[in-house]
């Protein structure tokens, strides 16, 4: 049987290690790699700034790699009767609720790493594509690893 309250906090557990992963290795590459020395000022896009654009290629990698963990957490916790039905709700939960929670903390709420709707959504493909379905298959290979 599903637990809501389980899968709610294994998705925040893998949002907030992901999301992390990904300024951390931004911050890597601007102040050891020094790759914004050459930035111009003021930055138009996030993909102006050459220590974000440097890791996009790795965003999908990340998921891909985080998020069965979460997922396998969850289900040898859980033991569901249904493994696999199971993952789908949990692919397809965790999918829509990156999704919506994306759209609220890169593109609504204005700060300094937002993004526009083109830069999220335009600009940002293949990887913010790769990243969603990265994010519902996550839940089959931790099932499958169960």
């Amino acid at each position: 049987m599903m637990d809501f309250g389980l899968s709610i906090l294994w998705y925040l557990i893998a949002y907030i290690v992901v999301t992390l992963v990904g300024i951390l290795h931004t911050c890597f590459n601007a102040y050891v790699l020094k790759m914004d020395k050459d930035t111009i000022q003021p930055v138009k896009s996030m993909y102006d700034i050459k220590s974000y654009a440097a890791t996009v290629k790795y965003h999908a990698l990340y998921n891909i790699i985080l998020w069965p963990i979460a997922a396998y957490y969850y289900f040898i916790k859980v033991q569901p009767d249904n493994l696999w039905l199971e993952a789908l709700i949990i692919g397809i939960s965790w999918m829509l609720l990156t999704i919506i929670i994306d759209l609220i903390g890169w593109v609504l709420i204005r700060h300094p790493w937002a993004m526009t709707w083109k830069e999220m959504y335009l600009d940002y493909q293949p990887w913010i594509t790769l990243i969603y379905l990265a994010i519902f298959v996550s839940a089959f290979a931790g099932a499958w690893f169960v």
